[in-house]
């Protein structure tokens, strides 16, 4: 599969794809978006693949939306179809049924930000730094930042950051939960494998199925995402993987899952 703007490459278990429009400084346009989602779905249809990381490199992880294709929306229309590229992509790494990572070395900056929030797990780099930069240019974040940001942050401390437009750093965005762990400078993508070569000793089903249901249940009120959770746990009791985790537990040896 060709790309242009994205490179991809696995090792072991963990797929990664790379951001590549360095002229850009990585810079989302319509066309990464695109097969962004399109390198992530082919992932999620390989076996072999346990988990998907994606990073911008060792420099930068990426400017945010590319302000070309920005400046050129003049109508409400033409916004809506812009918008809904970011949609696509989000909606795409959210439901992928496999744990999706991101590497973050460097300035991860709005539209950067926003697509990382959609992933699962977020790594930064010690020298990485987050904005949301919208109030200084006249805009509002419109990839899903307004929203994605307080269900991870709170409220307060997200309308703090979207109000000042000014970055934080990798210590501050790791103390109020934007990412879940801090690695050296340079270290973020090795920490994100050494993360799925966890997740691929885990059964592949329970990994998706747990995602699913913390997705979908953030959606609901409790008792509705209690009811969720209870049909997927009782969808999974049937799989072969369940009678191999239970039994190798008993056994006391490893279990080897196959994902069915």
């Amino acid at each position: 599969m060709g790309f242009e703007t994205i490179l991809t490459s696995q090792d072991g278990a963990a797929f990664i794809i790379t951001l590549n429009r360095p002229d850009r400084r990585n810079a989302f346009s319509k066309q990464m978006m695109k097969e962004v989602a399109e390198a992530a779905r082919s992932a999620e249809a390989d076996p072999s693949v346990r988990g998907v990381i994606i990073t911008g490199g060792t420099q930068y992880f990426s400017a945010g939306a590319d302000l070309n294709e920005a400046m050129a929306i003049k109508s409400t229309a033409d916004g809506v179809a812009y918008m809904t590229h970011w949609e696509t992509l989000n909606t795409a790494i959210e439901r992928l049924e496999k744990p999706v990572l991101a590497a973050i070395e460097g300035f991860c900056m709005t539209g950067g930000w926003e697509f990382v929030m959609a992933c699962d797990i977020r790594v930064a780099a010690e020298n990485a730094t987050f904005a949301l930069t919208s109030s200084r240019i006249g805009t509002v974040p419109g990839a899903g930042g307004t929203q994605r940001l307080p269900r991870e942050v709170g409220v307060g401390r997200a309308l703090e950051i979207l109000f000042s437009g000014d970055p934080i750093d990798a210590k501050e965005a790791h103390r109020i939960g934007a990412v879940n762990r801090l690695a050296p400078v340079g270290g973020a993508l090795d920490a994100c494998k050494a993360m799925i070569k966890v997740y691929e000793k885990r059964a592949p089903l329970s990994l998706a199925y747990a995602k699913r249901a913390v997705r979908a249940g953030m959606q609901m009120d409790l008792a509705s995402g209690v009811e969720f959770e209870r049909f997927l746990v009782t969808a999974i009791y049937g799989t072969q993987d369940k009678n191999e985790g239970i039994g190798a537990f008993l056994e006391k040896r490893e279990a080897k899952f196959t994902g069915r």
